[in-house]
């Protein structure tokens, strides 16, 4: 016997709720397993003196758990591969939707997103190998393990992502747009910053939000790149330690339940909320260039 239409909705309607519940249910559960296992570490230590203190020794005696200059590499890290891939990610999209051939396009894409795929390892490897010798001596530093070589390859990990989807968010923007602008008295480049950038702008944001994302949370690339010094940064040839990187080096060595096992679950929990609190913000900015890109149309 058939369902009836209303039923069968009925049915798709719980099983998307499950679904959702389901996601949002273990996204609080590892949350709450970070919490636990995180918490025990502020009886040694107060919440001030662990996130502002300057010194990360936890295998000394008396051990030192201040990760603030572990917050400040994962910050400087960040920041400065946005300033490299958002640029590189937008300008690439707008010149493969909006001004390269049809068939470079066609060739250029699939590597775009080929160079999305690869493992996060690779670029690490690379960036110790190639990388990493050539800003030594370009440079002249001690190591070129450093802030600058983690913070370029990850904006080569968020490039291609960046890339993929604001090209396919400007190739989407309609025709008579564009066609409009140009029989108005516009020239190509009017039109692509004036109307066609503001009608994909939700789609850029979009794409910046899910690249930036990517590089965030990474702990190979940094791990094997960044120099692993926890110490504040001087300057952006400095070695550092992203929070991930001191977490991934650690575990492993960390007696269990013990105060640096404690320690590290501590640091994963301002990890998470550092991550929850950028994607919120960017999630903000997305909706608001969202409703101006409307408003501009």
């Amino acid at each position: 016997m058939f369902l009836s239409r209303t039923s069968r909705e009925k049915i798709i309607r719980r099983l998307f709720f499950v679904i959702a519940f389901v996601s949002i249910g273990t996204l609080f559960l590892i949350f709450l397993f970070l919490v636990l296992e995180g918490l025990p570490i502020f009886k040694e230590v107060s919440v001030a003196q662990f996130i502002g203190g300057h010194y990360w020794y936890p295998t000394s005696d008396p051990p030192d758990f201040g990760i603030f200059p572990l917050i400040l590499a994962s910050l400087a890290v960040t920041v400065l591969s946005a300033a490299i891939s958002i640029p590189l990610g937008v300008m690439t999209a707008i010149y493969l939707a909006e001004i390269a051939s049809r068939r470079f396009r066609e060739i250029a894409k699939p590597v775009i997103e080929l160079l999305a795929s690869l493992p996060s390892v690779v670029i690490g490897f690379f960036g110790m190998v190639v990388v990493a010798p050539f800003l030594q001596e370009t440079f002249n530093l001690g190591t070129g393990l450093n802030l600058f070589n983690a913070a370029l390859m990850l904006a080569f990990m968020s490039v291609p992502t960046i890339c993929s989807i604001s090209e396919d968010a400007i190739y989407s923007v309609p025709k008579e747009l564009k066609e409009a602008s140009l029989a108005l008295g516009a020239t190509r480049l009017e039109t692509i910053v004036k109307v066609v950038l503001p009608a994909s702008i939700s789609g850029i944001s979009t794409a910046v939000i899910l690249g930036l994302s990517r590089a965030i949370g990474e702990t190979m690339v940094v791990l094997m790149v960044a120099g692993g010094a926890a110490m504040i940064p001087g300057s952006i040839f400095d070695p550092v330690r992203p929070l991930p990187a001191s977490i991934a080096a650690e575990m492993a060595e960390a007696p269990f339940r013990g105060s640096h096992y404690h320690a590290l679950f501590a640091t994963g929990i301002v990890l998470f909320l550092f991550t929850f609190c950028f994607n919120l913000i960017a999630d903000q900015i997305a909706h608001k260039y969202q409703q101006t890109g409307a408003a501009t149309l």
